[in-house]
């Protein structure tokens, strides 16, 4: 193996993840957000071995509270080859996310079209450039919430008129994005992913006040996700990303091994063990099994922060399901893709 190429790849993410400072995000966000390439940057679709890519994720945590927040998303992209060129591609998807949280159930649901072009400078050096656009809304139910309008001055009285009156319970914007990545790659098994994403381009006004202003901070991502060879049956992961939105900010960042148990053709076998970090202050046990085109990684948040050590350190779990389609076509109509 090439030790400069190697050293390359190492700088390049160390460079990237050295420049990540601590604070606190919004927005849906994964702990293994390199399972959920379409929410992290719509450069990603189409960018993956394999011809049709369906995607399953799921999260819940803060359930012991009570104010459970749970999170899911379906996704689905493809890739689409021209007649008259191997040089480039265009990838086209779809995901649909639903994000629930706290006592008013304050909920977000998405539905989101991408697409990606992608251009092959080089068996080594791929870019990829996405747009998205979608319809996104926005709801809550105020039932289940307190007032201090319902104070009596001597205890909590809820028969109590609450005096909030929302112009809006239920809202809808439209969602757009963008982004770009770059693949800097050996071989299936050492390469280096590279993207900048950014999400809510036209600040969407999401209040449920008529009489605010209120709009949703622009999102943008930066993340790196490189894959080494270091012996026969053994790969390194490692992966950082950095959000930022407004003055909230996030940062993820850990590694994988990847062990080989069978590469027999048609038996293909990998098992990932791995830890990240979330700079909120959790630890990300990961655990992950690929057999040939089916995928599942599952990892539990230990919240180490010292609200959550007074409640036994209780965590959330993240479970994610992928399956990819490869499609066998005749020699006459093969194109040579050099994506792994």
């Amino acid at each position: 193996m090439n030790k400069a190429y190697i050293s390359q790849m190492v700088w390049i993410f160390y460079l990237i993840i050295g420049s990540i400072t601590i604070s606190y995000s919004q927005d849906i966000h994964y702990s293994q957000f390199y399972n959920s390439p379409l929410n992290l940057n719509p450069a990603n679709t189409g960018l993956f071995k394999g011809d049709q890519r369906f995607m399953l994720s799921y999260r819940d945590q803060w359930r012991f509270v009570p104010v459970p927040w749970l999170t899911f998303s379906a996704a689905y992209d493809q890739k689409i080859f021209p007649k008259n060129s191997d040089k480039y591609f265009f990838g086209v998807g779809g995901n649909f996310n639903y994000d629930k949280q706290g006592s008013s159930n304050l909920n977000l649901a998405s539905l989101n079209l991408s697409g990606s072009y992608t251009r092959i400078l080089s068996a080594h050096h791929i870019v990829t450039a996405g747009l998205l656009v979608g319809l996104n809304s926005r709801a809550f139910n105020p039932d289940n919430l307190t007032w201090d309008k319902q104070w009596d001055g001597v205890a909590y009285d809820p028969n109590l008129p609450s005096q909030e009156n929302f112009d809006l319970k239920r809202l809808f914007f439209i969602e757009t994005g963008a982004g770009i990545n770059y693949r800097l790659q050996q071989d299936t098994r050492t390469k280096l992913d590279i993207g900048i994403g950014a999400y809510h381009l036209v600040e969407p006004k999401t209040n449920f006040y008529d009489i605010e202003n209120q709009k949703l901070p622009r999102h943008y991502t930066l993340s790196a996700v490189g894959t080494i060879k270091v012996a026969g049956p053994i790969d390194i992961q490692l992966h950082g990303l950095r959000q930022i939105q407004g003055e909230y900010g996030e940062t993820v960042f850990g590694g994988l091994a990847k062990i080989y148990l069978s590469q027999a053709r048609g038996k293909e076998t990998e098992l990932h063990i791995g830890l990240g970090y979330r700079t909120a202050g959790s630890y990300i046990p990961t655990l992950a099994l690929e057999y040939k085109n089916w995928y599942v990684g599952i990892n539990y948040d230990i919240d180490k922060t010292e609200f959550n050590q007074i409640l036994s350190n209780k965590g959330g779990p993240e479970v994610h399901v992928r399956y990819i389609i490869q499609k066998v076509r005749p020699m006459n109509t093969r194109k040579n893709c050099p994506i792994y």
